[in-house]
C-alpha cells in the first residue's frame, strides 16, 4: 500500500492492553486468579443498576436516546449543575477528546503532567496538537512548572486530580491560587475519575470554580461511573462545565455516543446511595489494612486519596510483577512510569487483600528484597 500516514499518527504507541484473565491463567497454568491492578470496583456493580439493564434488554433494537436526557438530568439534580452545562461520554475518556477536537488546532498546545493518564497526550497528538509535558515534583502536579509553561498557543491544562498512577490531589489552596493565576484563554481540565474516593478536606468545590470563572480561565470537571459506581464494563462518564463550552462540545460530540443500557444503569447507580457508600466505606477499611501490611513485609506504602496506593517494594518491580502473576496475583509494575522499585495495588475484597499480602512476602522473600 502506498497510503500516506501523517507523521503524528505513525508516531503513536498504542496502548498496551492487559491480556484476558482467562488467557493469562493457561499461559501461567494457575487457577482463581484474582487482578488488583486495574484500579476496578472490587464489590461489583450497584444491583440497582443490573436490574436497570435487565429491563432495558428487550428495547436494544432501537437507538438510544441520542441525547442522554434522562441521564443529564439525573447528573444535574446529584450535583446541582443545569442540563446544558453537563456533557455524558463513552467513559470519561469521551469527553477528553471532545475538548481536543473542539479547542485544539494543528500547532496548538496542551499542557499535561507526567506521569498521568495516558489518553491526554494520545487524543492531542491526533489532533496535531503539540503535547507539553511537565514532570511531577514529589509525585504531585508542579503547578509552577505548568504555570511557568503557558504561552499564546496554549490552548487546554489537564490535571488529574487525584493523580493517576500516584493517587495524589492537589492542595484545594494551591489549586485556587494556580486558577487565579492561568489566563482566560486556557481551560482547565480537573479529570476527577477517584473523587468519590478523596479525604473532602481535599475535595475541590467544582460548582464555585465552573460559575466563578470571570477574569481566569474556565474550569471542566471530568468524572466517571467505572470507579465509585461500578460500571467499567459498560463505558459511561461525564463532564460539568459552563454551558458555552458545553455548546462546543456537543457540535462535535456523536449522536448516540453512550449506549443504551450504559444510560439505565448510570441513572440507577446515581440513586443506588446504599452500594455506594459501602463501597467506600470498605474501599477505606481496606486501604488502611493492606497499607499497614505491606509496611510491616518492610516496604513503603504511599499515602493515597484513590481506591489504589503505591507501594515500593525495595527491588526491580517488574520481576515483582512476574513472580506474583505466577501465583495468580495481578498487580501493576510502575517502571513503565519511571518508578523502577514500585508496584500498583488496587484495594480489594477482604479474602482478595489477604491473599494479596500472603503472595507478596513470600515473592519479596523469594526474590530477596527485604530482610
Amino acid at each position: 500500500m502506498k497510503i500516506q500516514v501523517p507523521e503524528n499518527i505513525k508516531s503513536i504507541v498504542p496502548y498496551p492492553p492487559g491480556k484476558p484473565i482467562e488467557e493469562l491463567e493457561r499461559e501461567y497454568g494457575v487457577k482463581d486468579s484474582i487482578k488488583l491492578a486495574s484500579n476496578e470496583n472490587a464489590w461489583g456493580s450497584s444491583p440497582k443498576a443490573i436490574q436497570a439493564i435487565r429491563e432495558s434488554l428487550a428495547k436494544l433494537n432501537r437507538y438510544p436516546d441520542g441525547s442522554n436526557y434522562y441521564l443529564v438530568q439525573a447528573i444535574a439534580d446529584k450535583t446541582g449543575f443545569s442540563p446544558d452545562e453537563v456533557i455524558v461520554g463513552n467513559g470519561s475518556d469521551d469527553i477528553i477528546e471532545f475538548l481536543v477536537k473542539a479547542y485544539v488546532q494543528n500547532g496548538d498546545e496542551v499542557i499535561t503532567s507526567h506521569p498521568s493518564f495516558l489518553m491526554y497526550q494520545k487524543v492531542v497528538q491526533v489532533r496535531g496538537g503539540v503535547n507539553k509535558i511537565i514532570p511531577l515534583k514529589g509525585m504531585h502536579h508542579d503547578l509552577e512548572a505548568i504555570l511557568a509553561s503557558i504561552t499564546d498557543r496554549t490552548r487546554l491544562i489537564f490535571l488529574d486530580n487525584p493523580n493517576n498512577p500516584t493517587a495524589t490531589a492537589i492542595n484545594p489552596g494551591d489549586l485556587y491560587t494556580f486558577l487565579s493565576t492561568v489566563p482566560e484563554s486556557v481551560i482547565v481540565v480537573l479529570d476527577e475519575a477517584y473523587v468519590d474516593f478523596m479525604d473532602s478536606e481535599v475535595q475541590v468545590d467544582v460548582y464555585s470554580l465552573v460559575h466563578n470563572s470571570k477574569g481566569r480561565c474556565g474550569v471542566v470537571a471530568l468524572r466517571t461511573f467505572s470507579k465509585a459506581y461500578g460500571l467499567a464494563g459498560i463505558r459511561v462518564g461525564y463532564g460539568l462545565m459552563s454551558a458555552e463550552v458545553a455548546g462546543f462540545l456537543h457540535r462535535v460530540r456523536q449522536p448516540f455516543n453512550v449506549n443504551q443500557l450504559a444510560q439505565v444503569a448510570a441513572i440507577a447507580a446515581l440513586n443506588d446511595t446504599e452500594f455506594y457508600e459501602a463501597t467506600l466505606r470498605k474501599t477505606r477499611e481496606g486501604k488502611v489494612w493492606l497499607q499497614n501490611e505491606v509496611e510491616k513485609l518492610g516496604c513503603t506504602s504511599y499515602s493515597s486519596q484513590t481506591n489504589f496506593f503505591l507501594v515500593d517494594v525495595k527491588g526491580d518491580a517488574t520481576a515483582l510483577y512476574e513472580a506474583m502473576l505466577h501465583q495468580g496475583v495481578i498487580i501493576r509494575s510502575m517502571k513503565a512510569y519511571g518508578y523502577t522499585n514500585v508496584i500498583r495495588i488496587t484495594v480489594g475484597t477482604t479474602e482478595e487483600n489477604s491473599r494479596l499480602i500472603r503472595t507478596l512476602g513470600s515473592c519479596l522473600g523469594e526474590l530477596g528484597y527485604v530482610s
